[in-house]
């Protein structure tokens, strides 16, 4: 089954409704995040990680209540090999010395489990600190890890193409990782999303830049054949033409990926359920970026640099408002 087969939309010309629409987006979650704050996971806050073992096993959504019951809300809470053996990870700020505190936490971690399940035997196979400064190494070397992969696309696309297109799919793509984090610092907290930074949403930013480019690249491709092949067409029409011959890809890929993304927000744990969510805005927000942020920059920017005829967007206007009236006169008749 193909979707939108041989369409003529109009994406071009909607392309200042989307900057606004992501520019407001983006603001929105800029100011929540100055308001609120955001809230970092073990990985990059700092905190205490240990495993246990049950001499009965326990399902991990019964150890999740019991830990949040007995004050940890948060924690992350995972198989650890075993049916019978979970991992627990929670965070902390006691500014105690970092074995007391290991022990502190690990020794109120067993007492909260023996009390919820008396009878079940339970032992404590290792307990493990993260310090604050550790945390904050992790949380420098993510940010590095972002920007160094758009850099490296970045280089890419413009020994691929054209250093403007290269600029263009950067600014898609840092779009795209803003809203996932606008997104996940709005709803953090909301729906029973628990969408804190960690290692798992830093890897769900990361895919969404290789997702994003990848949709981007297939574009800007289609446009580069269609340069060749429609010599002299105004390039807004070129334009058009190349994004509404790749929309049946674009559609059916990601509408797969974001069918997999919904069944693991839906039906998954804790432990996957902020990457579920975080690729689910991203998947969204990369397919329109390549549309109306990658190739509505390239527009612009040549505008700018009067390498196009300002003109050329009123022209094309009118012949795309000509070609939508003869498909209509075509169906009545």
């Amino acid at each position: 089954m193909q979707f939108f087969h041989n369409t003529h939309i109009d994406f071009i010309g909607k392309r200042k409704f989307f900057y606004i629409l992501s520019i407001a987006i983006t603001m929105l979650g800029l100011v929540v995040a100055f308001v609120r704050g955001v809230e970092y996971g073990i990985d990059f806050e700092g905190g205490t990680e240990a495993a246990f073992e049950f001499a009965r096993p326990v399902p991990l959504d019964e150890v999740r209540n019991a830990i949040d019951a007995g004050g940890f809300v948060g924690a992350e809470i995972k198989s650890y090999g075993k049916e019978n053996q979970a991992l627990i990870r929670v965070k902390g700020h006691s500014q105690t010395q970092a074995g007391e505190r290991v022990t502190k936490v690990s020794d109120r971690l067993q007492e909260v489990l023996v009390k919820a399940f008396p009878g079940n035997n339970i032992t404590v196979l290792r307990s493990d600190n993260i310090g604050p400064k550790v945390g904050a190494e992790l949380r420098t070397k993510a940010i590095y890890a972002v920007l160094a992969s758009i850099v490296a696309i970045l280089a890419y696309i413009s020994f691929r193409f054209e250093f403007l297109f290269g600029v263009a799919a950067i600014i898609a793509l840092v779009h795209d990782v803003l809203v996932a984090f606008a997104c996940a610092v709005i709803f953090n907290g909301l729906f029973g999303l628990n969408l804190e930074m960690n290692q798992g949403i830093l890897a769900a930013f990361l895919t969404v830049v290789g997702f994003s480019i990848n949709d981007t690249v297939i574009i800007f491709d289609r446009i580069r054949e269609n340069r060749t092949l429609h010599r002299g067409e105004n390039l807004l029409m070129l334009m058009n033409r190349s994004i509404n011959e790749t929309l049946p890809r674009t559609f059916n890929t990601s509408l797969t990926v974001a069918l997999v993304l919904v069944i693991l927000l839906v039906f998954s744990g804790e432990v996957l359920r902020g990457f579920a969510f975080t690729m689910l805005v991203g998947i969204i927000t990369g397919t329109y970026s390549s549309i109306y942020i990658a190739s509505a920059f390239v527009v612009d920017a040549m505008i700018a640099q009067k390498k196009l005829d300002p003109n050329a967007e009123r022209d094309f206007t009118t012949h795309h408002e000509r070609v939508l009236n003869e498909r209509r006169a075509a169906t009545q008749a």
